[in-house]
């Protein structure tokens, strides 16, 4: 980490961002779903990593402030979300074992670029840019509007981890009361991609009798992916010019004619571009007998799914009890804070331009301060504004929910 870096992330520093710039209060409201405190926040787990790799767990509040207050006592480096017991956390010990369980939790996803290492020629490991930022835009869009679709659920708050990859909460109640086991059945339903990188095929899809793709994979390849293939795979990043990618793709198609054709070819003009090598396959498979080409057809599918389809970090989102990041907090290795993002605009978001938290108290700094004392939206007058903006729109939907659900229930009587 340069310098400046760790000049940025200095205690001093973080305890400024938590007193001056951290939005407690819409954390607050949009885990609580209500203005005044309920179990929903008083029940929840709070996690803080301290300096010197310190973790606490068990940590709850019953307002915003008091969660500030305790935050800026601890100055954590970062601090974790965990679910809704049936106690307060911080009172665990007083209570029986049995009456200590995780009730609720948001249904939350992973994406982390790492996972597409093996797909990517412009950045590896924990480098990120606006070109492999793409297959995160990808899998946002299909995530979002293949959960919305199959499951029907509202209230997806979509959050830029700091640093190479994002994070998906889901506040529908329906999605808060998933059991673990629920939880497992709905990610293996959504998860296509599986396996090591020892693993030549990824591609898990149960298809019907006749080969056909489920019709909500169908429509995915048909809305997102048939797209986004020629343009990162084959024009942007170029993945089949280098001879050790495109022998893998080849490696996914069946052993016979046409495979041992293209393997012919390409050795002869290895270095040939990604959209060239892609056009001679789908030539060869026009060209191959009936038979062949209905099962090379499945097989061109399935290597868009490969490539294209989200990689998801199933384990994150199988149980209740899993801590992820809060919103709002920094990445300890760049500075940038983890905040919302519109999934409706993913693919203008450039993770480079997320402002950081030196940026932040820098911008603070410009601005004459009004009033001395506490600090509670000292964040509208820097660009955070607008992520914090996005996390309370979000936040009243919740809200509004919960109104709906409180007069229905009046009205039932």
């Amino acid at each position: 980490m340069p310098a400046a870096m760790q000049e940025d992330l200095s205690p001093e520093v973080m305890l400024a961002f938590y007193r001056r710039l951290y939005p407690f209060k819409s954390l607050f409201t949009w885990l609580n779903h209500e203005h005044t405190p309920t179990k929903q926040f008083i029940n929840r787990e709070f996690a803080f990593t301290l300096a010197g790799d310190v973790y606490l767990r068990y940590q709850s509040f019953v307002t915003a402030d008091e969660m500030k207050k305790q935050v800026c006592q601890m100055n954590p480096t970062r601090f974790e979300i965990g679910p809704v017991y049936s106690a307060r956390p911080r009172d665990r010990k007083t209570v029986r074992p049995t009456a200590f369980q995780p009730q609720l939790r948001e249904l939350v996803f992973d994406i982390d670029m790492t996972d597409y290492d093996s797909i990517r020629t412009c950045c590896q490991d924990a480098a990120i840019c606006a070109r492999c930022w793409k297959f995160i835009a990808v899998a946002v869009r299909v995530l979002d509007s293949s959960i919305r679709d199959q499951f029907g659920y509202k209230h997806l708050l979509w959050v830029y981890s700091g640093r190479r990859g994002i994070h998906l909460w889901i506040s529908d109640a329906e999605a808060m009361e998933l059991t673990d086991e629920q939880r497992r059945a709905l990610v293996g339903w959504m998860t296509v991609i599986q396996g090591g990188k020892d693993m030549v095929k990824k591609v898990n899809v149960r298809r019907g009798a006749a080969g056909p793709l489920p019709p909500s994979l169908q429509a995915v390849v048909d809305s997102y992916l048939k797209f986004a293939f020629p343009d990162i795979i084959l024009d942007d990043q170029n993945l089949f010019s280098v001879r050790e990618r495109w022998e893998e793709m080849l490696k996914l198609l069946p052993p016979g004619k046409v495979r041992n054709e293209l393997q012919e070819e390409w050795d002869m003009d290895s270095e040939r571009a990604s959209a060239d090598k892609w056009q001679d396959m789908r030539d060869a498979i026009k060209s191959a007998d009936s038979k062949e080409k209905s099962t090379l057809k499945l097989v061109v599918q399935d290597i868009v799914l490969q490539y294209t389809y989200p990689r998801l970090d199933a384990e994150v989102s199988k149980h209740r009890n899993h801590l992820l990041k809060a919103p709002f907090c920094v990445h300890p290795k760049t500075g940038r804070v983890c905040v919302p993002v519109d999934p409706s605009d993913i693919d203008n978001f450039n993770p480079e331009a997320v402002p950081t938290v030196g940026q932040l108290l820098q911008e603070l700094n410009n601005v004459v301060t009004e009033t001395e004392g506490e600090h509670h939206s000292d964040w509208e007058k820097t660009s955070l504004k607008p992520y914090v903006d996005m996390m309370d729109k979000h936040a009243q939907a919740l809200m509004e929910e919960v109104r709906k659900t409180k007069r229905g229930a009046d009205l039932s009587w």
